[in-house]
């Protein structure tokens, strides 16, 4: 019986990633990171995902406190914002966040505030919904784990 609960949070798992993938939210980069994690380091993803969430929420609210400063907006400081952004997006896979990157450094090397503000308005929309589809995806993971048992190494005494 437990191996059927088991089974049945795999296929919601890969559901889950078959629609994000087949929306554009996440790409194959996505996938490499998921090969990275091994029993010696099962909370890999996780861990990674959760450090990029952490450095995202600064850039993010860098790139908004730089557009509210009405008439100083420092657009080199912004792309400079973004590129971290796109980079990290990209180095886990956030292909659409990584996208809304790219539209919004074209905003700022024209300088373009309204352009900007739109643009960091898709951002944080892309990055929530991100941040909300992985969360879920984690949660069925975790129950995934709970439900097929965890093993613990057996100590020799």
């Amino acid at each position: 019986m437990l191996g059927f609960g088991a089974d049945l949070l795999w296929a919601d798992m890969n559901r889950l990633l078959a629609f994000l993938f087949h929306q554009g939210v996440l790409d194959e980069q996505f996938l490499q990171l998921q090969q990275l994690q091994d029993e010696a380091s099962p909370n890999f993803v996780s861990e990674v995902i959760n450090i990029y969430f952490h450095e995202s929420e600064k850039l993010l609210r860098n790139l908004r406190g730089l557009l509210m400063e009405r008439e100083l907006s420092d657009y080199k400081k912004m792309g400079t914002h973004l590129n971290q952004f796109m980079g990290s997006s990209s180095s886990i896979g956030a292909k659409r966040v990584t996208n809304v990157c790219v539209a919004f450094r074209a905003d700022t090397e024209q300088s373009n505030r309204a352009g900007c503000l739109r643009a960091l308005e898709m951002l944080e929309h892309e990055y929530c919904y991100l941040k909300n589809k992985l969360h879920e995806l984690f949660q069925i993971e975790q129950q995934r784990a709970l439900v097929a048992g965890v093993r613990y190494p057996v100590q020799n005494q």
